[in-house]
């Protein structure tokens, strides 16, 4: 899978959070990582592209400072 999309909330330290859109071209997933890639990961399946984005902007909550990452 590829990442489509990438979010940071900017906390480099045990509050970081992560919020990641994948899809392989047909199936699509959103992640949502706290405390970094040693972190607690949830792993939701999707539909489509426009399911997973608003899963994600759910998962985000207050986007003033998220930052998307490439």
């Amino acid at each position: 899978m590829r990442v489509e999309h990438h979010w940071w909330n900017g906390d480099v330290r045990l509050q970081r959070r992560d919020v990641y859109v994948r899809t392989d071209g047909a199936l699509w997933e959103v992640e949502a990582q706290m405390g970094g890639p040693e972190g607690k990961s949830k792993v939701q399946q999707c539909p489509g592209k426009a399911s997973a984005m608003i899963l994600a902007d759910a998962w985000r909550g207050p986007r003033w400072r998220w930052r998307e990452l490439q």
